[in-house]
């Protein structure tokens, strides 16, 4: 009697054990934070593809420029006698609206210290009242070329620091990232619309529920200058009190479409330049 019921407490614990093993759905805490973290995506990368148009125009022959096509007003200038430094203003005004039902308004401001091909070369991005559909964005973005890696590809270092996206009801996402952009696509030509960049690194800070996260490219992120989101890749989140998870941005579509996965369950979500909580404001 007592071997058998050593035997059923045995039989008791494994069930137990592998009952805790089991991986915790997808809940409403881990779907919003999804939100948050594709969001935020998106908007530091759209200003990715501004920096890089911008700094084509200011590598032209002119010392200063002012280029208006109904929206945005940019404005390069030399930031002294010689003609690098470069500063440009990219200027939104009250707000105009862009591809895809984007609102921007506000200036993002540049500052390029010579030009993007040169090994060593930076260029820092900060924000002055920019709101993308309604949410401020801040945060300063520092650009290096770190010259080409072993495929011969052209790297560059992106770094963000002090990143916060700000929506009407005063709630936030902060969000500072490492990264390193490799060009597979693009770099040798002035067209900004064919880059293609290979994206790795990860990003922390809190949530829009104030929750500490860390995020890891667990596969790296392919990004095309042409599409409104990276169009492949990984992204490990590690979100505190959530389970484990990963967003998967798909099999190389230009569309607008992700996917959470955590052990056997997954669910499709729609990737926006606004948050789905701010939709109707």
């Amino acid at each position: 009697m007592k071997a058998k019921s050593l035997i059923l407490v045995m039989i008791l614990a494994a069930l137990v054990m592998t009952s805790c093993q089991k991986s915790e759905p997808l809940e409403t805490t881990s779907l919003e934070a999804a939100d948050d973290a594709a969001l935020s995506e998106a908007l530091f990368d759209d200003v990715f593809t501004s920096l890089e148009i911008a700094s084509g125009m200011a590598e032209a022959d002119l010392k200063s420029a002012t280029v208006l096509d109904t929206c945005p007003l940019i404005t390069i200038t030399s930031a002294g006698p010689d003609f690098w430094p470069r500063n440009i203003v990219i200027d939104y005004g009250t707000g105009c609206e862009g591809l895809y039902d984007v609102v921007r308004s506000g200036k993002i401001i540049i500052t390029l210290s010579g030009p993007r091909r040169d090994v060593g070369s930076v260029r820092s991005v900060t924000f002055l009242d920019y709101y993308v559909n309604g949410a401020k964005v801040e945060g300063t973005k520092t650009v290096t070329n770190l010259g080409p890696n072993n495929n011969q590809n052209v790297v560059f270092g992106v770094e963000l620091t002090g990143g916060m996206i700000t929506f009407p009801d005063e709630k936030t996402i902060t969000h500072e990232f490492e990264r390193q952009r490799e060009y597979i696509a693009g770099y040798a030509t002035w067209n900004p619309w064919d880059d293609k960049c290979l994206i790795s690194g990860s990003a922390s800070g809190t949530n829009l529920n104030g929750l500490g996260y860390t995020h890891t490219i667990v596969n790296s992120l392919e990004w095309h200058a042409a599409c409104r989101f990276p169009v492949r890749g990984t992204i490990g989140f590690e979100i505190e009190g959530i389970e484990a998870f990963d967003l998967d941005y798909g099999n190389g579509e230009c569309d607008a479409t992700a996917t959470l996965s955590r052990g056997d369950e997954s669910k499709e979500i729609t990737l926006r330049f606004r948050h789905p909580k701010y939709m109707t404001i």
